[in-house]
């Protein structure tokens, strides 16, 4: 029985290929309204939205290691006033202490846990979810998300 032996490079590649699909999928899918799940516990509608930790790993040909952290996906969008609770799931990365830019939100994604975060905004606008510990490409970053406000 043979089997298929892949380069860490290619299944690494074949891996952001599929994220970068699984989201673009899902942007089509919330666009139709199909993706919307409500919290049947509670009296008011509030929408679900899940995202994860991702981490992508590389070895350069030079032998330097190169790893980034995401949010995926990158981008959500809410209307204004909105109800949303917003599921973050730790696939990778041991912990990410998070800030809202422009609010009071803080919290911490732990690897293994979902953090899930009330979210409702008065104001329009664009509003970063920035982890601070990847805050920036020495930290292998920056792990950002973008809050999109209607």
């Amino acid at each position: 029985m043979k089997f298929l032996v892949l380069k860490k490079e290619t299944l690494l590649f074949f891996l952001a290929v599929g994220v970068v699909l699984a989201s673009i999928s899902a942007w089509f899918m919330l666009k139709a309204g199909d993706s919307t799940v409500f919290n049947s516990q509670s009296d008011k509608d509030i929408r679900e939205i899940h995202m994860v930790t991702v981490e992508f790993k590389t070895k350069m040909k030079n032998g330097k290691e190169l790893e980034v952290y995401r949010w995926d996906p990158g981008s959500i969008s809410m209307k204004q006033g909105e109800k949303v609770n917003l599921f973050i799931s730790g696939i990778n990365g041991e912990k990410h202490p998070f800030y809202i830019e422009g609010t009071k939100i803080k919290g911490t994604v732990k690897k293994g846990e979902e953090t899930i975060v009330p979210l409702q905004f008065d104001k329009a606008g664009t509003y970063r979810i920035i982890c601070e510990a990847h805050s920036d490409r020495s930290h292998n970053g920056p792990m950002v998300a973008d809050i999109v406000v209607n």
